[in-house]
C-alpha cells in the first residue's frame, strides 16, 4: 500500500507545477490558478467538495481580515508619495549630500528609503529619469546606476510590509507586522549593499541601450522640503515599531491604549496618508479622487491574489500535509533553509516575488511544527527567510526585470550579468543574515 506521504507529495508537486504552468505559459491570472489548484488538491486528498469550498472561503476571509485594510492603505500611501513628488524630493536631497561622485550609492540609498512604501516597479519608473540623467552627468555606466536603484527598491520590496508579499507571509504565518518591519530593515540593508557592490563591479563595461524610456516627463512639478517628504514615510514606521515593542496585552493605561490604536498598521498608514495632504496645493478634488481610485484599483488585484493564497494554504492545512511530511522527512534539521529554498524555487520558476512568497507561506504554514519554527521568533525567521528566497532568481520571466531594462536603458546581456546575478547575491546574503539573527533571538 502506498504511504499517504507519497500521495500528498505527488498532489503537492502536481499542484505547484500546475500553478507555474497556468501563470507562466497560459498567462492565467494567479487568482484563478491558485483557486483552481486549491479545489483540485482538496478533492484529490479525498475531502468532500463542499468542505473544500468551505475551507477555501474561510482561508480567503481570514487573509482579507488581516491584510485587506493594510494593502489598500499601503498602496494609497505609496501612490500619494509618488504623485506628490515627495519621492523625487528625497532622491534629490540624497544626491545633493553625497555628490555626483557617489551617485550610484546615492541611488541605492534612495531606492531603499523610497521603496519602503512604494512598489519596486512604480518606484523605479518614477526615479528612472533622475537615474538616467545622473548616469550621463556623472559618467557612470547605465547598468551600474540602474541596478543600484533597482536593488535598493527590491531589497525592501521582498522583506518589509506593507509590500504584498511580506505582508501576506506575515499574515498567513502569524507574525506581528511591527516585528517583521523592524527586523526586516536591518536584514534588507546588507542585501542592498551586496546589490550595490555587484552593480559597481559588474556594470562598468555596460552602456545605455537605444530603447531607454524616461519618466521625467511625468514627474510632478511641486517641490517639497525634506521634512514634509519624509514624515508620511517615517511616522507610520515609528508608530508601528513603538506599538510592537511597548504595548503588551496586560497593560491598560490610557497612554498605552492610545499607542496601541495609532500603532495599528492600518491607523498608522492612515496617519501617513493624512500627512501627505498637509500643506497647500494638496487638496484638489479631482486629483485626490483620481489618486484614491487608482489606489483601490491597484490594490484590488493584489488582494484577490493574496486571498486565493490564503485559501490555498487552508486547503493544504486541511489535508494534514504537515503531519505526513513530518513522519517521513527530517524537517526539523532544515529549519529556515526549507522556506528559503521553497520560495527560491517558486520565484525562479514563475517570476513573481509576491506569488512565490505567498505560495511558499501557504505551503510552509502547516509544516511549522515539524520544522521546529512554530514559536514567535521561529515564525519571524521563517517570513524573513522566505523574503530572501523571493529575491532570487530574477530573470526574463519577472516583470520587474523588464521594467529595469526598458526604463533604465539596459540591454538584455548586461541585465542578466549585472542585475540577475545581483539578485542571487542578495538572496544568499539575506539567508545568511537570517541565520545570524537566529542566534540573537
Amino acid at each position: 500500500m502506498i504511504h499517504p506521504f507519497y500521495i500528498q507529495l505527488a498532489l503537492l508537486l502536481s499542484g505547484i507545477a500546475l500553478i507555474v504552468y497556468l501563470t507562466t505559459r497560459l498567462k492565467v491570472h494567479p487568482f484563478f490558478a491558485l483557486s483552481l489548484v486549491s479545489l483540485l488538491l482538496g478533492i484529490g486528498a479525498k475531502l468532500p467538495a463542499t468542505e473544500v469550498l468551505g475551507v477555501m472561503k474561510e482561508g480567503f476571509g481570514q487573509v482579507m481580515k488581516s491584510l485587506g485594510f493594510i494593502i489598500v492603505l499601503g498602496t494609497t500611501l505609496g501612490i500619494l508619495l509618488e504623485r506628490t513628488g515627495r519621492t523625487t524630493a528625497i532622491a534629490n536631497f540624497i544626491l545633493r549630500k553625497v555628490g555626483a561622485r557617489h551617485a550610484a550609492f546615492a541611488m541605492s540609498i534612495t531606492g531603499f528609503i523610497v521603496g519602503m512604501p512604494i512598489f519596486c516597479d512604480s518606484g523605479f519608473i518614477v526615479l528612472s529619469g533622475l537615474s538616467n540623467s545622473l548616469a550621463r552627468k556623472a559618467g557612470v555606466a547605465a547598468a551600474s546606476i540602474s541596478v543600484c536603484l533597482a536593488t535598493g527598491l527590491y531589497a525592501v520590496h521582498c522583506l518589509i510590509p506593507p509590500h504584498p508579499g511580506a505582508a501576506a507571509a506575515a499574515g498567513i504565518i502569524g507574525v506581528d507586522f511591527g516585528r517583521v518591519l523592524l527586523f526586516g530593515i536591518p536584514v534588507a540593508l546588507p542585501a542592498m549593499l551586496v546589490g550595490y557592490g555587484w552593480a559597481i563591479y559588474a556594470g562598468k563595461a555596460s552602456a545605455f541601450s537605444e530603447e531607454t524610456e524616461s519618466a521625467e516627463g511625468d514627474a510632478p512639478t511641486k517641490h517639497y522640503n525634506l521634512l514634509s517628504s519624509l514624515l508620511p514615510l517615517l511616522v507610520p514606521i515609528l508608530l508601528i515599531g513603538l506599538k510592537s515593542f511597548l504595548v503588551r496585552p496586560t497593560q491598560t493605561s490610557w497612554s498605552i491604549q492610545a499607542l496601541a490604536f495609532v500603532g495599528d498598521p492600518s491607523i498608522a498608514l492612515v496617519i501617513g496618508i493624512i500627512l501627505c495632504f498637509m500643506g497647500r496645493g494638496n487638496r484638489n478634488q479631482d486629483t485626490v479622487s483620481a489618486i484614491l481610485r487608482e489606489a483601490v484599483e491597484k490594490s484590488g488585484g493584489i488582494l484577490v491574489i493574496i486571498g486565493a493564497g490564503g485559501a490555498f494554504g487552508h486547503v493544504l492545512a486541511a489535508t494534514k500535509i504537515g503531519d505526513h511530511f513530518s513522519d517521513v522527512l527530517p524537517l526539523q534539521h532544515l529549519g529556515i533553509l526549507f522556506p528559503f529554498l521553497l520560495t527560491f524555487l517558486l520565484k525562479t520558476a514563475q517570476g513573481s516575488s509576491t506569488v512565490a512568497i505567498l505560495t511558499a507561506a501557504s505551503l510552509t504554514f502547516p509544516l511549522l511544527p515539524a520544522l521546529g519554527m512554530d514559536t514567535e521568533n521561529g515564525k519571524l525567521l521563517c517570513v524573513l527567510a522566505m523574503g530572501g528566497g523571493s529575491m532570487m532568481i530574477s530573470h526574463a520571466n519577472d516583470a520587474y526585470f523588464w521594467v529595469i531594462s526598458r526604463f533604465g536603458g539596459v540591454a538584455m546581456e548586461p541585465m542578466l550579468r549585472v542585475y540577475t546575478v545581483a539578485t542571487i547575491g542578495m538572496g544568499l546574503t539575506t539567508l545568511l543574515m537570517v541565520y545570524v539573527l537566529s542566534f540573537v533571538l
